[in-house]
């Protein structure tokens, strides 16, 4: 029988992910043109720089989650055997699909943090085009919400299918 609390916790370390994930979709650093007090040249200026934070914290409460289902299941491979049957295939399958998405929210959390980090240091001067103002596509954070998003529901999913596998089990001879 799965843990009602492991489950639990899980899914609160999903929600906090998915909730920060969204939170730095919306804080997003925007920049904007402005000359300096002599005008003779123009630079970027970003806002607050939030949404990095909160993509980092949606990135390791979403590896804390996978980290405690993987540790809970045994990562699938190792521990007794499971029996034969639906539940152990549905597993295997659950299993695969979770880590997918796993890794696709991930990489989007990680790589949005950091492009949304990123900075453009240079100016141009007052006869140049202005400078181009660097920042974060939007969406990357959303698609890591919605891939965090699915990663809980999977992942809820093979730590069941484990666990009735697990729970019918062979017996030893």
């Amino acid at each position: 029988m799965a843990s009602k609390i492991v489950s639990a916790i899980v899914f609160v370390f999903n929600l906090i992910a998915f909730g920060l994930a969204v939170a730095a979709e919306q804080r997003r650093s925007s920049a904007k043109v402005v000359q300096d007090t002599e005008v003779q040249y123009n630079y970027c200026v970003y806002d607050s720089d939030r949404a990095t934070g909160y993509g980092v914290g949606a990135f390791l409460f979403s590896v804390a989650s996978q980290l405690l289902i993987m540790l809970v299941s045994r990562c699938f491979c190792c521990g007794k055997p499971l029996k034969p049957g639906g539940s152990r295939a549905l597993a295997l399958v659950l299993f695969i699909v979770s880590w997918m998405f796993f890794l696709i929210a991930e990489i989007c959390l990680l790589a949005g943090s950091v492009e949304n980090a990123y900075h453009t240091k240079y100016r141009t001067m007052f006869m140049d085009n202005p400078p181009d103002c660097q920042t974060l596509r939007k969406g990357v954070f959303a698609a890591g919400a919605s891939f965090v998003f699915f990663n809980a529901i999977v992942s809820q999913f093979y730590y069941f299918f484990y666990s009735s596998a697990a729970d019918a089990s062979l017996s030893p001879y």
